[in-house]
């Protein structure tokens, strides 16, 4: 499906019913994306993040009723087969069911597993959708993966399915995807940016593996948190005045690593132009970092960008002061004694008031 041809499904608003999740009511939905569930090593998610995510899905989300919406690229169907998968990751699809059986999975098709949506497995457990819409009292927000935006995946993906699975795999050859690529990232995240400011609504997608939040990437929310830090040191005192200190130090450094990773044109590049940033494009990122996992979460009140990550990494999150963390305990795999029982760590990135993100696309979102 073309991307203008996919935007204007999207924008006629006529979703199957089964497609939306209303949580105007109540209700809190976890979003994920770029599982990569494959059958070895590579692009594929880790042992460590894997069980990660079987002991958060099961003893965190699944048990305080939380949806679970898998926004594409669960499985990594490109090299793998669905057995192969199954058989490797028997306990995170044992979890999938959980929710399935209560009605609270919606799964997404993404370009590595988009043989699911056209039926390929017809043995398949789970319904899959090319985008679901999730209502709010104030707001829509659409999830769909992402690849529908990029002309090459819409009408070549097929042939990278192959050229992947009898050329890059047995070469040990890392996925050829827009996560790589800073400008085709940015391509995709304007085509979904300029849909959800024309329609008023929320966009949340995955593919590029890059978290964003109100549409802002790191680099763009570094710059605005240290001018934050900044306005709020002369007035400070003692500790604080040396937490902010600290902070900006750390802030620093996370922005020089991200100069070096990404090209310094693209990096100049924004959205918005030269408008103000209308908070109406997320991305929950993937599952594959090395340290931990990113996660949208949304209730009808709040949307909040997560990382979870385990015991012993990713310190500076807890030793920064303006970030909120919490930890629960998982559970011993078979790879671990029960003395050796990890914690993992739920941090908040980033968090806001729906209401307030629709008030800032209603009077932003306008052209003057």
């Amino acid at each position: 499906m073309p991307d203008r041809i996919f935007l204007n499904y999207l924008s006629e608003n006529n979703l199957p019913s089964d497609s939306v999740l209303d949580i105007s009511k109540g209700g809190k939905v976890l979003i994920l994306s770029d599982l990569h569930m494959g059958a070895g090593k590579g692009d594929d998610l880790t042992f460590d993040n894997g069980e990660i995510l079987i002991s958060i899905l099961e003893n965190y989300y699944y048990k305080n009723g939380w949806f679970l919406v898998l926004n594409g690229d669960i499985e990594e169907l490109h090299k793998f087969s669905l057995d192969e998968i199954h058989e490797r990751w028997g306990a995170l699809y044992r979890v999938f069911t959980l929710f399935d059986k209560e009605n609270r999975l919606y799964k997404i098709a993404g370009n590595h597993d988009d043989q699911l949506i056209l039926k390929k497995n017809a043995s398949y457990p789970f319904k899959v959708h090319p985008v679901i819409r999730i209502d709010t009292e104030n707001i829509s927000a659409y999830v769909y993966h992402g690849h529908q935006l990029s002309e090459i995946y819409t009408r070549f993906n097929s042939f990278f399915a192959l050229l992947i699975r009898l050329f890059l795999k047995p070469f040990g050859i890392k996925n050829i995807s827009d996560a790589r690529s800073p400008h085709k990232r940015f391509k995709i995240e304007k085509k979904a940016y300029a849909f959800s400011l024309e329609n008023s609504c929320l966009s949340i997608i995955g593919h590029t593996h890059r978290p964003l939040f109100e549409s802002l990437g790191r680099f763009d929310y570094i710059k605005f948190e240290i001018e934050r830090l900044c306005r709020g040191y002369p007035s400070s005192l003692g500790e604080d005045r040396a937490r902010i200190e600290n902070e900006v130090t750390a802030l620093r450094k996370d922005l020089a690593k991200l100069k070096r990773k990404e090209r310094r044109d693209v990096l100049r590049q924004s959205l918005y132009g030269d408008e103000l940033p209308v908070p109406c494009l997320f991305n929950s990122g993937s599952t594959l970092g090395k340290q931990g996992l990113n996660a949208i979460e949304m209730t009808n009140e709040d949307i909040a960008l997560i990382y979870w990550f385990t015991d012993g990494k990713s310190r500076k999150f807890i030793t920064r002061g303006s970030y909120s963390y919490e930890t629960i305990s998982g559970k011993p795999s078979s790879q671990r004694t029960e003395s050796k029982i990890p914690a993992y760590h739920r941090v908040v990135l980033n968090h806001n008031r729906l209401d307030y993100i629709f008030a800032r696309i209603k009077l932003l979102g306008n052209s003057v």
